[in-house]
């Protein structure tokens, strides 16, 4: 880290002396280390708790959040069919090309069917807030010190937000459908100040992925819903492998 650093400073000044800096996208890291650079209270423990936060918050949740996708895509042929039409059709001048971000933008089924299978199966089961102000919430008054703590898996079951609530329909996030609908009435990775900061990146390397699989490989999920154990851990986890792929 200290190279990284004294390349960091280096750059810095670099870039002072030059009356027309060089514009380039920054590596996470980098935004660190100029903070770190700028305000030395932000010290250089906190670029590593930082980092490791990202990491660790990055890989498990988007390998869970697949695997669920995955397998409710292989429990809905119909679903998996139109999901896999709007990748032929985006690939349709060359099956074998690699992804690009027009391409992503393109893949609008899928990133429905994507936020559909984590209303039922969240990645982050349930989160704690600390409350730091008095309010009521069904005729009981919170107070503040109280932790309260928020579970998605539940929450993404109201029948009053999401009719017919387990079933699976990727319309219900088409924007037509999803108008009105309160902002946190779907939290499958928090929500607020304390949200997910890749959850874009997420989403863009789940399309990736999933796009990749499909492109090569029909989807068959072994067990119904029913059959299929989850328990919460730090993110929702299923207790046996329920999916194959052909």
């Amino acid at each position: 880290m200290d190279m990284r650093r004294s390349n960091q400073s280096d750059q810095q000044q670099q870039n002072s002396n030059s009356e027309v800096p060089r514009r380039k996208r920054k590596a996470f890291l980098e935004l660190l280390l100029e903070q770190h650079l700028v305000d030395p209270s932000f010290t250089e423990e906190d670029v590593k708790y930082e980092v490791e936060t990202f990491m660790f918050g990055g890989h498990d949740t988007t390998a869970m959040a697949l695997s669920w996708t995955l397998y409710c895509l292989g429990l809905y042929p119909e679903v998996q069919k139109l999901t896999f039409e709007e990748i032929n059709d985006i690939f349709s001048d060359d099956p074998n090309r690699n992804v690009t971000r027009e391409d992503l933008t393109r893949m609008k089924y899928m990133e429905c069917v994507i936020k559909e299978s984590l209303r039922l199966y969240p990645v982050v089961p349930f989160f704690t807030r600390e409350c730091t102000e008095t309010f009521e919430v069904l005729g009981h008054k919170v107070y503040p010190g109280i932790a309260c703590s928020i579970f998605p898996l539940m929450l993404h079951r109201d029948p009053k937000v999401f009719p017919g609530p387990e079933k699976f329909k990727p319309d219900r996030f088409f924007l037509e459908n999803s108008k009105g609908r309160h902002p946190y009435a779907y939290i499958p990775i928090s929500a607020g100040p304390r949200k997910c900061i890749g959850q874009k990146f997420a989403m863009m390397e789940m399309k990736v992925v999933i796009a990749n699989i499909l492109r090569r490989f029909r989807i068959i999920s072994l067990d119904p819903r029913d059959k299929v154990n989850v328990y919460p851990n730090v993110v929702l986890r299923n207790v046996a492998p329920f999916a194959t792929a052909v």
